[in-house]
């Protein structure tokens, strides 16, 4: 006799629940609230978020499969470590991968693709980067940073490119949120923002990678000069 299959209510509120988890540890994780190296013990876990064990389960599997979660035989869970050699690794796929989408996105360029940059453009400009040593919460502009990104990238016609992109998004965004905790070196958002969008509108592929990269790249190399923040 095969076994009754759960009501409906009980799995949609199992779902609701595992994905609320998600999301606030997802987010945990991203910003440095819980630290690199740390384990993640499911009944902790489960207070924090005030969930059960079986929707920090499935929210801990679901990090694990896109990285943000370390799961270790027989150790169990664990905020992923970091380090400036991955940080390099990291920096260096980036730049290969959405060079390559944005001179796809470039090449395959629409009118409301381009508008969408433009938008995107002007919602960031106007979002203020708020540092930790001002007692500001960054979370917005990093919404609007990565929909900048994302705009940019849109039209290169790759839905698996624009997913592996995204998955280096949150790695690179986890790895700015540490290195903020007590300050940041000033940039000129804006400009190097603008630079990038121009070369892009101007339809001028080489430009508008190297534009690009040039921003990974000082990213990099501010991140490297405070080494004793990233714990390496």
């Amino acid at each position: 006799m095969n076994a009754k299959s759960p009501p409906i209510d009980a799995v949609r509120d199992k779902t609701t629940s595992a994905t609320i988890v998600y999301q606030q540890l997802r987010q945990d994780i991203l910003k440095g609230y819980l630290k690199p190296g740390q384990k993640l013990q499911i009944e902790a876990i489960g207070a924090r978020y005030d969930a059960g064990a079986n929707p920090v389960r499935e929210a801990l599997n679901r990090l694990s499969s896109e990285r943000l979660v370390d799961r270790k035989d027989q150790r169990g869970f664990f905020v992923p470590p970091i380090s400036l050699a991955e940080l390099r690794e990291l920096v260096k796929t980036r730049c290969w991968m959405e060079s390559k989408a944005l001179e796809e996105s470039i090449l395959n360029r629409t009118r409301k693709w381009e508008d969408d940059v433009v938008l995107a453009f002007h919602h960031l400009s106007r979002t203020p980067i708020r540092l930790p040593e001002e007692g500001g919460d960054n979370s917005e502009w990093e919404v609007q940073h990565r929909a900048f990104h994302n705009a940019l990238l849109a039209g290169c016609g790759s839905s698996w490119l624009i997913g592996f992109c995204n998955e280096m998004m949150d790695h690179a965004e986890r790895y700015r949120y540490i290195s903020m905790v007590s300050s940041y070196p000033r940039r000129d958002s804006y400009l190097e923002h603008k630079l990038i969008m121009d070369a892009t509108l101007d339809g001028n592929v080489e430009q508008a990678k190297e534009q690009l990269v040039a921003q990974y790249m000082l990213t990099l190399k501010l991140l490297e000069e405070q080494a004793d923040k990233l714990r390496v």
